[in-house]
This record gives C-alpha cells, structure tokens and sequence, in this order.
C-alpha cells in the first residue's frame, strides 16, 4: 500500500510509520518537523513537513496514495479544537486528491460504548471526560467529521496507550474492549484496518 500518515512524530504515528515500512508499504510521513520523526531515512519513505489544518498544503502529500492515516492528538500548546480542524482540512484534501481511505485515531475514553463494565461507565469514563473536557469535545467533533464524510473511514478507539513490546490483543467493531493498549499493537491493528473493507463505516476498539 501507499500510506500518507499524519501525525507521524506522535508515539503512535511513528509506530505505523515504522511498522508500515518494515511490511513493504511506501509510506509519505506528514510532519511539523522532521528532526522530530524518529524513523531514520530508508527507502520507500517520504518526510514532509507542511501545515496539516491547510487543505492546499497537503494535497500533493496525498497523491496516489491508497489511504491516509490520521494519528493526530492533542500536544502541550496545541489549539483545543486541533483534531476537529485537522481532520476537516485532511477530508477535504483527500477530496481533492481523490482518495477515499481514512483510518482515524480516536480514544474510547471519550465516548460511552457498548459492553463497557459498570465500573468503567458510571466511574472512570466519566471522571476522565470532566478532566479533559476540551479533548473531548474535540474529539466527538472529529469523529462527527469523519462519519459525517464521503470518506471510506475507519475510526480506531483504543483506550489508555502503554509504551510496550507487542503482545496478542482484541479488536472489536462499535464495541467497548479493554482499558488499554499497547502503541505498538495499536498501529498493527491500523494497518490492518487499511486493507480490511469490513472495517469501512466502524469504530474498531482496540486492546487486551
């Protein structure tokens, strides 16, 4: 595949950046920084550094492309509203360059889900939701845009992101999974969403 990943520098966008290469996929990396990518030069892939809420500046990083990959959050300094308008200006680049696949990640902390244990509904998630308010409604506004679009989307909700070796995990659609995932088995879990048309129009969760 040829992927455009945005968010690239982020823990798991260097991850599906370093996963993607290492299973024979072209990837182009769309960073604010490249010093800032931790994926040293190799072949078949491609840094860019350009303004991911300007339409017009990654347009040319989506050229044929076979899906893109937005791996944005939120970073110290950032606008509270920065995932809703990244989101808005990489549909609408996609729409431009004619591509049609997004695989989008989103947190399903943030949301009320089925299958979620009681203790996870009535206590965790919403404590988490009141302390991190702003994210929240960022985050819903971002999806709301991806659901929303002509886009074949795919919406991957993991829950709280570990730094660890891979190990087996779960993935369900439009369902609650586990309290936490592993960064690196969340960008396998991404790659295969891209391939698998059964995850087009689904919230795949994702964790032990």
């Amino acid at each position: 595949m040829r992927l455009t990943v945005f968010g690239a520098t982020g823990g798991t966008g260097t991850e599906v950046v370093r996963q993607a290469l290492t299973a024979g996929h072209q990837v182009t990396a769309v960073v604010r920084d490249p010093a800032r990518l931790a994926v040293p030069p190799r072949e078949r892939l491609s840094v860019i550094a350009a303004d991911v809420t300007e339409p017009e500046a990654i347009i040319g990083t989506l050229k044929d492309a076979d899906a893109a990959v937005s791996a944005l959050g939120h970073r110290r300094g950032d606008s509270a509203t920065i995932c809703a308008e990244a989101t808005g200006s990489i549909l609408a680049a996609m729409d431009k360059a004619g591509v049609r696949r997004l695989i989008a990640v989103s947190a399903s902390g943030f949301f009320r889900e089925a299958g979620e244990p009681p203790l996870t509904r009535y206590a965790v998630k919403p404590l988490l939701q009141a302390l991190l308010s702003s994210g929240v409604a960022d985050t819903h506004r971002m999806e709301e845009l991806i659901s929303g679009s002509a886009a074949d989307w795919t919406i991957m909700r993991p829950s709280r992101l570990l730094n660890r070796p891979r190990r087996p995990y779960r993935t369900a659609l439009d369902r609650y999974v586990s309290p936490q995932v592993g960064r690196a088995d969340l960008a396998d879990a991404i790659l295969k969403a891209a391939s698998d048309p059964a995850a087009i129009g689904h919230r795949v969760n994702v964790g032990y």
